[in-house]
């Protein structure tokens, strides 16, 4: 919940949340979680609990919600990923052919679409730099 804590209020958790668990038998039971998830922790409906995150092999349920909100985006950021990790690293396909795209990376890839614009820093430092820069231009 780093992003609410820092005061964002519309968040989409593409890979789940970790302070959240869900049943096993009954997956769209979840439950708002802070201690540790312990094998034996059941829920109401009597099944053993999870971590409400999304494992490797695993479906991502926002995943439509997630293109949606990408094919109406004015400008598009990729930070703190390796641009690696699929189905989330397809997303900046879905950009409108207007809208820039920035990579923010201290060690970046070579990114697959060659309109992405990459700031080669960690994060606290390509985020002024980014800030600076879409100061400096208008968008519509």
């Amino acid at each position: 919940n780093l992003h609410e804590q820092a005061g964002s209020q519309h968040v989409l958790h593409l890979h789940g949340e970790l302070l959240k668990v869900r049943s096993e038998k009954t997956p769209e039971l979840i439950l708002f979680w802070e201690k540790d998830l312990h094998w034996g922790d059941k829920g109401p409906d009597h099944a053993q609990l999870r971590p409400h995150i999304v494992w490797f092999g695993e479906a991502v349920p926002e995943l439509d919600q997630a293109i949606a909100h990408v094919r109406e985006a004015d400008v598009l950021l990729i930070i703190g990923t390796s641009l690696q990790v699929y189905p989330a690293a397809n997303l900046m396909h879905y950009a409108p052919a207007q809208c820039p795209i920035y990579y923010i990376d201290p060690h970046p890839q070579q990114p697959p679409l060659q309109r992405i614009k990459v700031i080669a820093e960690k994060a606290t430092v390509g985020m002024k730099q980014l800030h600076t820069l879409l100061m400096k231009k208008p968008f519509a």
